[in-house]
């Protein structure tokens, strides 16, 4: 995904004048336009992977409200929150189901030779590059750190 095909999308938005999906992608494009001042000034563009790092940032932020908003009880500010998320997604590759990620960390625990929770940096950084895009690696710590406390 490049930020002209995300300007795009809003023009789309704006013509069918889906506010929702109009308001998330200036919200978008507006965190990208940032990620390339903090990058680099006004001569950087971002990269695909950039524009993604930045779509997987803002969906975390929307998943983490959506927690904190069903804490307090405000199932109304969590469906909002909820719907931006489900636009986000739509920009991010479909990510990998449960059985797949938990396969992976298995494989690369072993393959690290990993036994403690002292080496849990080290399997993160190379799950890290294979799942990075493609699975929550908030999800995957959490699957980390139970395989390694039971090992």
């Amino acid at each position: 995904m490049t930020k002209q095909k995300l300007q795009e999308e809003l023009k789309q938005s704006m013509l069918s004048r889906d506010e929702l999906r109009t308001s998330v992608l200036r919200l978008l494009l507006s965190a990208i336009n940032y990620y390339e001042i903090q990058k680099g000034g006004a001569g950087y563009t971002a990269s695909e992977e950039d524009v993604l790092a930045v779509v997987q940032k803002e969906a975390k932020q929307r998943r983490d409200s959506i927690a904190e908003f069903e804490k307090a009880n405000r199932t109304d500010l969590a469906d909002k929150e909820q719907k931006e998320l489900d636009i986000l997604q739509a920009f991010l590759p479909e990510q990998m189901g449960e059985d797949e990620v938990r396969s992976i960390v298995e494989q690369t625990i072993t393959e690290t030779g990993t036994s403690s929770m002292q080496d849990m940096g080290k399997v993160m950084g190379t799950l890290n590059g294979k799942l990075k895009g493609k699975a929550d690696m908030g999800f995957v710590s959490e699957i980390v750190r139970s395989k390694l406390t039971s090992v």
